[in-house]
């Protein structure tokens, strides 16, 4: 096995430059792997009409008009916004501060967290799987939260001071939103909901906290590459107001305004092969502003280890015919940790051929 496709298998990447050094130091041309004009050739609505559903949690529980929102919202966007979610609001802002901390760090001390070659986790960039490969204009740092005995501690900052306490908090506060979600959607999927969360039990989690520095020649860089989420469901949260996220809608991309407090909710591929394609995953990408940072906090959930990843059997009963297949979730993150991180690829080779 070569070097390439040790780090394929093992979902590593090879180090590329710090972007975030680059736009404080750059004067004009912008190196050629960051170089992507042809992203930008497609239509973007940029009047605002259209914008993802808003669900608010606390209706949920009670209202079935605001479950049928949600239903739609999960089949139709693959997104939605969700207020009064139940996370405490100081847990949210301690997570903000802390992350605004660790990238005001100099550079050596943001780098002792660098990732390794042949590792998700640390500093820098992930599914970087050859060294010609066409950069996004964005640095990362990727944890491993859960299970605890997966976390790889050495990459998690020690400064701030407070921020690994921060983070297990902040962890934990999600895997409870995460748990009311996949209820409600068991529930308007009618499955059972206990086959459903169980299955996310010993949930993987790993977050992604982003900051993409600003960029004079926006037309020619994207901040994140157009794809789909391989896992089950991701909760984003905006660190500033700085807007950026797309989602492609009828072969035109969509700008989200975030609501203040709000999380973003997306539907991963792993949820959209397991309901059998009734609920969608959606293409997605981040653009860069001209003057201003934009700072996020991604976490991602997929089901515990040994779970079969495919069409639940209820949902196959629907319509009769499976449209993905199924494989072992070790299985699944090899295959879609192999494939370039491109739109919806990686769930289109999942498909069956009928």
């Amino acid at each position: 096995m070569d070097r390439e496709e040790l780090r394929r298998e093992l979902g590593g990447s090879f180090p590329v430059a710090n972007v975030q050094a680059l736009a404080s130091t750059y004067s004009g041309d912008i190196p050629l792997r960051f170089v992507r004009p042809e992203l930008h050739s497609e239509e973007v609505l940029e009047d605002g009409t259209l914008q993802i559903p808003t669900i608010d949690m606390r209706k949920l529980m009670v209202d079935d008009d605001e479950m049928g929102k949600l239903h739609l919202a999960c089949k139709e966007w693959g997104f939605f916004q969700l207020i009064n979610h139940g996370v405490e609001e100081a847990v949210v802002e301690k997570m903000k501060a802390d992350v605004q901390e660790f990238f005001k760090l100099p550079l050596e001390k943001k780098n002792a967290c660098a990732k390794q070659p042949n590792a998700m986790d640390g500093y820098g960039q992930i599914l970087v799987v050859s060294e010609d490969q066409k950069l996004d204009w964005a640095d990362m740092l990727f944890l491993q939260t859960l299970p605890t005995s997966e976390r790889k501690r050495r990459f998690w900052p020690e400064e701030p001071t407070s921020f690994r306490e921060t983070l297990d908090k902040y962890s934990s506060e999600l895997v409870k939103l995460l748990n009311c979600l996949l209820k409600l959607m068991a529930k308007n999927l009618v499955i059972n909901p206990e086959q459903f969360t169980n299955m996310f039990e010993d949930v993987k989690q790993t977050v992604s906290i982003n900051y993409y520095p600003p960029c004079l020649q926006t037309s020619k860089v994207v901040g994140l590459t157009p794809h789909s989420d391989f896992g089950g469901l991701t909760l984003l949260v905006q660190v500033n107001e700085v807007q950026g996220l797309q989602i492609k809608r009828n072969g035109k991309w969509i700008p989200i305004r975030p609501l203040p407090g709000a999380f973003i909710v997306n539907i991963g591929d792993i949820i959209e092969i397991m309901s059998n394609g009734e609920y969608k995953s959606i293409e997605h990408r981040v653009v860069v502003n001209p003057e201003k940072e934009r700072i996020t906090i991604a976490t991602f959930h997929s089901p515990c280890a040994g779970t079969i990843i495919g069409p639940l059997p209820e949902l196959i009963k629907e319509n009769g015919t499976a449209i993905y297949k199924s494989v072992s979730r070790e299985e699944y993150f090899k295959f879609v940790l192999s494939k370039k991180y491109e739109g919806k690829s990686r769930i289109d080779l999942m498909k069956l051929k009928n």
